[in-house]
C-alpha cells in the first residue's frame, strides 16, 4: 500500500517530512497555512527568500522549506531581510520568527521596520514565552504568569505588537490564533499580495512551557481558549476595554492594496 502524499509535501526539502517541533506546538498550523496560501496563489517558491531568526518559529522556513532561506542572528531577521530586499527587489521577502526574536532583542528593528514600509511580509509568532530556551518571560508574556526568570510572577505590561506595528506605519497588519487557520491562509493570501510592509500577529500555543507555567493547559485546552477569547474586529468596536480585557481581537486591523507587479 503506498503512503498518502501530503499535499503541501511538495513545497518541503527532502528528508524533512519529520519536523522537531514539541508536541502540541502550533508552528505546524503555521507552516501548512502559509504553504496553503502560496499554493492558491499558484507561487513558486523560487520568487521567495525566507528570513528567521533565532527561536521555535525560526525552524518553519529552516531547514524545512525547499526554499532559499537565511538563519540569522537572534534579534536580526529583519536587517537581513532589509538587506535582502535592497539587494533583490524582485524577490518576495518573507520573514518568520517568535516574539522574543521580534519584539525583545530585534524590537527597534521591528520598528524600523514597519516605520519605512519596506516591501516585506512579517510572520510573528506569539507564543507569549521563550519557548526554545527554556520559558523566560518575553515582552508578550501576561502579568502574574510565573517563568523561569519571573518565579514571583511577571511584574511588566506585555505589548500590544499589532498596535505597535500600526502606530510605527505598517500598512498591512492582521491578528489570528492557531485555532483559526483558514482565516491565517487568507491574510498571508492577501499579505503577498499587498506592496508594503505587511506584519500578521500569530498567537500559538505553547504547552511544553507557556502552557504549564500560565495554567492554560494542554495544546488542546490551549486551543480551546484562543476560540473561547477572540472576538473579530468587527465586533470589537462595539465593546468597552472592560469587556475586551483578556480578549484577542483577530482579524485584519490595517488593510492595504494589492501588489503593483
Amino acid at each position: 500500500m503506498s503512503a498518502i502524499a501530503h499535499p503541501m509535501g511538495k513545497y518541503l526539502r527532502p528528508g524533512c517530512e519529520v519536523t522537531t517541533f514539541c508536541p502540541g506546538c502550533g508552528d505546524g498550523t503555521i507552516a501548512q497555512s502559509l504553504l496553503r496560501a502560496i499554493d492558491q496563489l499558484g507561487l513558486d517558491l523560487d520568487e521567495f527568500v525566507f528570513v528567521c531568526g533565532i527561536g521555535c518559529a525560526g525552524w518553519i522556513p529552516s531547514p524545512y522549506l525547499a526554499a532559499d532561506t537565511l538563519h540569522t542572528t537572534h534579534g536580526r531577521p529583519l536587517a537581513f531581510a532589509t538587506g535582502v530586499k535592497l539587494a533583490r527587489p524582485d524577490r518576495r521577502v518573507v520573514v518568520i520568527s517568535g516574539d522574543g526574536d521580534l519584539a525583545a532583542i530585534g524590537g527597534n528593528h521591528l520598528i524600523h521596520a514597519a516605520r519605512r514600509d519596506l516591501d516585506l511580509m512579517v510572520l510573528c509568532v506569539n507564543n507569549r514565552i521563550y519557548g526554545m530556551t527554556g520559558g523566560q518571560v518575553a515582552p508578550t508574556t501576561p502579568p502574574g504568569v510565573r517563568t523561569t526568570t519571573t518565579p514571583q510572577g511577571n511584574l511588566e505590561r506585555p505589548f500590544d505588537l499589532c498596535r505597535l506595528v500600526e502606530a510605527a506605519g505598517a500598512t498591512f497588519v492582521a491578528r489570528w490564533t492557531t485555532a483559526q487557520p483558514r482565516f491565517i491562509t487568507r491574510s498571508v493570501v492577501r499579505a503577498l499580495q499587498h506592496r508594503g510592509f505587511a506584519f500578521i500577529e500569530l498567537i500559538s500555543q505553547c504547552p511544553v512551557h507557556f502552557g504549564k507555567m500560565s495554567g492554560e493547559g494542554s495544546a488542546v485546552e490551549m486551543l480551546h481558549g484562543f476560540e473561547e477569547h477572540s472576538v473579530p474586529v468587527r465586533k470589537a468596536g462595539q465593546l468597552s476595554p472592560e469587556e475586551l480585557a483578556g480578549k484577542w481581537v483577530v482579524g485584519e486591523l490595517v488593510g492595504g492594496g494589492k501588489r503593483e507587479e
